[in-house]
């Protein structure tokens, strides 16, 4: 896979206008894709190659919570790109991931659980993640969560159905969100619905802006079932014909992505403060990736839609808009 995760910041956009060039893929969020995005946040310049789209640096980020954001990336960041870079065969690359899982399992055991030494060729990547995990109480399961989609991306090249999809979509993007709120000490039943949908729009929203790049990777993430349905298939891909037929069918999908991003924009407005502005910008980062889309009828061949200056004008335009401006809520 690439996840999730996955995101695009103020703090980018200032520097770069918006003009970050991704690798290709992420989909931590992928986001994302932060983007997933997937939304992943970075603090201190690690690359960002992946999620250009959607925040994954900010001047709005807590200080004490950088040192954890940076390790849960570290962590993401180098398990996707063992299931995603290089040409280690597939066998190579599930030993590795089962290597990373294995320290995670050591984690849970505790400094007295009597589990194995920790490998210390994976001290740089988790030594600091224990330490966030027992800083701020995580839970585990969303970093098992996105390794067995990790995993899932070296066995998994097609998806028949949306539903199948979307069950990708929780393992490889909705983790990052719900790790965020934990750390925000917002992670109740309402808000965790909600983080979902952002992080599986921002997925969506990753699969279709790179349905070429993934092509090019072996895989395609529009179901099967969506092709045919259309009156379309693989070979479609593979000719990059824009017709009237991968229009409608494209225009099927974003509306879909859409539709989640809508349902968890209220997450901002609960959250509020300066995470909840960088929310709204995250949405609006997605939002305005699917405007790109259906602009040019789905053609996401010719030219993989980015965010340009312009765009961050209108983004940021409408998540100020948007905002209530509440001298009560918590800046977090």
């Amino acid at each position: 896979m690439e996840t999730i995760l996955q995101a695009a910041s103020l703090l980018q956009a200032a520097r770069r206008a918006g003009a970050l060039r991704r690798r290709g893929r992420g989909r931590l969020a992928r986001a994302t894709k932060i983007v997933g995005p997937e939304w992943m946040f970075h603090p201190d310049g690690m690359a960002v190659d992946h999620y250009e789209n959607f925040p994954v640096a900010s001047l709005l980020l807590p200080a004490r919570l950088r040192g954890a954001v940076k390790a849960i990336y570290r962590f993401a960041r180098s398990a996707d790109d063992l299931a995603d870079e290089g040409q280690a065969a597939p066998e190579e690359r599930l030993r590795a991931l089962a290597a990373y899982r294995a320290e995670l399992h050591r984690i849970g055991l505790g400094p007295a659980g009597g589990g194995p030494d920790p490998d210390p060729a994976l001290a740089q990547i988790f030594a600091p993640l224990a330490d966030a995990i027992a800083r701020h109480q995580l839970p585990l399961a969303p970093f098992y969560d996105l390794l067995s989609a990790f995993e899932q991306d070296v066995r998994v090249a097609r998806y028949e159905t949306y539903d199948a999809l979307l069950d990708y979509c929780s393992r490889s993007a909705n983790p990052v969100g719900r790790l965020m709120l934990h750390l925000y000490g917002a992670a109740n039943d309402d808000n965790l619905r909600l983080a979902d949908a952002i992080c599986t729009g921002l997925q969506l929203a990753n699969f279709w802006q790179d349905v070429r790049l993934d092509w090019n990777k072996g895989r395609v993430y529009v179901p099967q079932e969506e092709l045919r349905r259309h009156g379309l298939s693989d070979a479609d891909i593979a000719r990059q014909a824009v017709t009237p037929a991968w229009s409608e069918m494209m225009r099927a999908q974003t509306a879909r992505a859409r539709a989640q991003l809508q349902l968890g924009a209220p997450l901002a407005g609960r959250i509020g403060g300066r995470i909840g502005l960088e929310l709204r910008l995250v949405v609006q980062g997605g939002l305005r990736i699917l405007e790109c889309i259906d602009a040019t009828g789905g053609d996401v061949f010719l030219k993989r839609p980015e965010l340009g200056p312009r765009d961050w004008a209108v983004m940021l335009w409408r998540a100020c808009r948007a905002a209530p401006w509440n001298t009560e809520t918590n800046p977090r």
